[in-house]
């Protein structure tokens, strides 16, 4: 077998935003729920377009890196604790904030690769070169001190365009990064609009960076370290296969529809009734014994659960792992309905009293996450969300092909959910597992009876 290409980096910059705002804070302090990011990797996403014809066009990408160059200057305007960097002070004690007067900027990478967009997007799995696709592969959060908090690649491939963002995960969860992507874009067609010069471009819905701090605390924490050693650890994942699974509008409909009537339920949700598919089969494949305990466990938005709630617009980590559990005997046992209705009780229960109750916890004694200790052989992890806009995101190129991502937060169970490309509720899982339970799972008939065998259109 032939090697595959390698990505080439051409050129690389730091882009800083023309000016600060007069009300801009030169310090971001860190909330507990960014604090507890410390250890993860970055969030790498990314977008793969098709290139307008004629393809070999050499105007078209010195047009497209100025444009994408001078469009992320303006987004940093609105977003500029993205342009700073992580500082830890030791005295009087151990805290961690982020400078955002005194950074580098945003790196922006020029890169090429020798492949189609079909290289891409058709093989089974996810091919490995997609991790190329993305700067600061391997990082972890805290490196933020001395790599930059946001690094774009532009990757031109033959045919098609890539562009992969890697973000501090202290700094932003999930819905403030595609809430980054989604003001990025409207700025970029903005410029296109009316090829304007100015410094300043208007977003709606701009991000608000005044963190949320449980009553009593912050905005300077106390860390009851003396170096980072103490809660950084970087153990990588044993090897494993990467799958994008289809499920289309009408799949997801039906998904539900036997979820609810087998809990006797009208109110599981599609994504729902989804972790549910996927958590069975999943235990199935990895042939549990009957008493194994195993848990499913969801990345849950605390904005809208907190008293009072947090808007939107609220720019950085607001996010709570849900977790249900039972033995794998049990799971397997009962019926689609009885594991759903299971997530949509944990889910339920996810409310301000909780969430207070975990901070006032972590105040107590606080703790960095560790992703190794988090995730044992038995967990399902759904993460990331199919409500959050990635299709509407416009770089004159049209609609994306297609979601990828990087290296980062990668391991034997994690599930990293998109919306449909056809959108009406259709859904993308990138589903991470040893290819021993991969193979298991592709041949689980409760499972291939949901999935379409759809490939993306377009190309």
């Amino acid at each position: 077998m032939n090697p595959q290409p390698a990505v080439r980096r051409i050129s690389e910059c730091f882009i800083e935003p023309p000016l600060l705002p007069n009300d801009s804070n030169p310090i971001c302090y860190l909330s507990p729920t960014d604090i507890l990011m410390l250890s993860a990797h970055y969030i790498q996403k990314g977008l793969l377009f098709l290139k307008p014809s004629p393809h070999n066009s050499p105007l078209f990408i010195d047009s497209l890196l100025r444009r994408l160059k001078r469009s992320l200057s303006l987004t940093l305007l609105h977003f500029y604790p993205l342009a700073g960097r992580l500082v830890t002070t030791l005295h009087p004690s151990y805290s961690i904030f982020v400078d955002c007067h005194n950074g580098d900027g945003a790196k922006f990478i020029y890169a090429t690769l020798d492949m189609t967009v079909s290289d891409i997007v058709s093989p089974v799995d996810v091919p490995p070169v997609v991790q190329s696709l993305f700067d600061l592969n391997k990082a972890v959060n805290h490196d933020g001190h001395t790599l930059p908090l946001l690094s774009v690649q532009v990757t031109e491939l033959i045919d098609g365009v890539f562009i992969g963002c890697t973000m501090n995960h202290c700094l932003a969860d999930g819905t403030s990064y595609w809430r980054f992507f989604n003001a990025w874009s409207k700025i970029f067609r903005a410029l296109e609009a009316d090829n304007s010069d100015g410094d300043f471009i208007p977003i709606s819905g701009p991000p608000i960076h005044i963190r949320w701090f449980p009553e009593g605390c912050g905005p300077q924490i106390n860390l009851p370290f003396k170096h980072h050693n103490e809660f950084i650890s970087r153990l990588a994942p044993p090897p494993l296969r990467e799958r994008i699974f289809h499920f289309t509008t009408e799949s997801i409909a039906k998904l539900k529809a036997k979820a609810n009537q087998g809990s006797h339920s009208t109110k599981i949700s599609s994504f729902q009734s989804l972790s549910a598919l996927v958590w069975r089969c999943i235990t199935r494949a990895r042939r549990l014994p009957r008493d194994q305990r195993t848990r499913c466990k969801l990345a849950a938005n605390n904005r809208s659960r907190l008293e009072p709630s947090l808007p939107e617009e609220y720019f950085g980590n607001s996010i709570h792992v849900v977790a249900t559990e039972t033995t794998s005997g049990e799971l397997l046992e009962h019926d689609l309905g009885w594991a759903a209705g299971m997530i949509h009780v944990a889910v339920a229960n996810h409310d301000d009293k909780v969430v207070r109750e975990f901070m006032k916890k972590w105040l107590e004694s606080p703790f960095v996450y560790q992703p190794d200790r988090m995730f044992d052989p038995y967990t399902v992890m759904m993460g990331s969300s199919p409500r959050f806009d990635m299709y509407g995101n416009d770089f004159g190129m049209g609609k994306a092909l297609g979601v990828r991502s990087g290296y980062a937060n990668k391991f034997d169970g994690k599930v990293t959910s998109y919306p449909g490309r056809e959108g009406g509720g259709s859904i993308d899982l990138e589903m991470c597992l040893s290819p021993a339970f991969m193979t298991a799972l592709e041949s689980d008939d409760e499972f291939i009876n949901y999935v379409s065998l759809q490939t993306v259109s377009g190309f």
